[in-house]
């Protein structure tokens, strides 16, 4: 009985010695742990800024992409009792809702929220945090407006008139997030009441030949004409397009091509979160990644890689940001509650009016 005793005490210990740390940073063997980080496959982060928090914590961090924001959180909801990843990247507003009620992400108020303005947080249970955002509104062929003698729509209703029949692609919501966004931004400013609503609004579109794709690639490069061989001159995209142009023009430009309308309502303002996963081996950890995520390195690697704005108001923005990207001071606004509750009807009702 003796030896049998003996034997257990001696296996206790060499299983409790040779198992990592489930919460920190590398295993006793030296093996770094690993964070599983889930998010949509946009998601970027130059390799030196990554190895820096993986230096700083013993860590490895494995991504995992895993399709557009909206699939992505299906997957995540999927995986609820078993989840993929330790953190997840990329709600965004127009889901929040959703991930929400789901109960997939655990509560933690990050002391790095100090340096993130009041209006980008959108959840107070601190289950999802704010990361960066970016506003989708038109996008202008500078030259054709220019050779044109016409001057941008200054509003929604301007692109009614016949100055700009034929003039406008934009995506589908049901699609494309830009194409979501679009809708919601009319939503606002034209209501879902009265003599005169959104769908309105849209069926006067249609009328004035608004051409309508599937997503943003083929709406950006396949028909607006200061991307490419498109002929139409306005494209419902990002405010930081204009800096893309100029990031990967070739040969080199000193100027984009494009440009943003920007007029109050005209824009709608996506916002991005960041959220440890209920279930997670590696609480600690995924608390120092989400630190890491609104601290100044990452932020400030934001902008070049995913083309939004960081959400730290402290971090600096890149010199083609600051010269060629601009911020909407009035963006189209629906809580992440309204989004929710009403996104499904919204497009449906969206596809009975425009492509039916």
């Amino acid at each position: 009985m003796r030896k049998v005793t003996l034997f257990l005490v001696v296996m206790l210990l060499l299983v409790t010695g040779c198992s990592g740390d489930s919460d920190t940073g590398g295993s006793s063997e030296g093996e770094p742990a690993e964070l599983v980080l889930m998010s949509h496959d946009s998601f970027a982060l130059s390799e030196s800024v990554l190895a820096l928090f993986e230096a700083e914590n013993d860590a490895k961090v494995t991504l995992l992409p895993a399709g557009d924001a909206g699939s992505a959180l299906n997957q995540a909801i999927l995986a609820k009792d078993d989840p993929l990843a330790d953190v997840f990247f990329g709600v965004d507003n127009t889901f929040l809702g959703r991930a929400l009620e789901a109960d997939i992400f655990e509560p933690y108020k990050s002391p790095a929220l100090e340096q993130v303005p009041d209006e980008y947080e959108q959840d107070d249970s601190h289950r999802l945090l704010p990361v960066d955002y970016g506003d989708v509104c038109l996008n202008y062929d500078r030259a054709w407006f220019d050779e044109h003698g016409q001057a941008p729509p200054r509003s929604l209703s301007d692109l009614l008139t016949p100055a700009y029949q034929s003039l406008l692609v934009v995506e589908n919501p049901a699609t494309s997030s830009p194409g979501l966004a679009f809708l919601l931004a009319t939503i606002d400013t034209f209501g879902q009441e009265g003599d005169y609503t959104y769908l309105d609004f849209w069926r006067e579109l249609r009328a004035n030949d608004v051409l309508i794709t599937d997503g943003w690639e083929d709406a950006y490069f396949g028909h607006f004409s200061a991307a490419g061989d498109g002929d139409r001159p306005l494209v419902v995209s990002y405010a930081s397009s204009p800096p893309a142009e100029v990031v990967y023009a070739d040969p080199p430009l000193d100027e984009p091509p494009t440009a943003s309308i920007t007029a109050p309502g005209m824009c709608f303002r996506q916002i991005e979160f960041i959220g440890i996963l209920k279930g997670t081996e590696r609480r600690q950890l995924a608390e120092a990644f989400v630190d890491f995520a609104l601290g100044k390195e990452f932020q400030e690697d934001i902008p070049l890689n995913m083309f939004v704005f960081p959400a730290n108001e402290q971090a600096e923005l890149p010199e083609v940001f600051e010269r060629w990207a601009e911020v909407t001071s009035e963006p189209a606004t629906l809580s992440a509650e309204e989004i929710d509750e009403n996104r499904e009807a919204w497009i449906e009702a969206w596809t009975i009016t425009v492509l039916r």
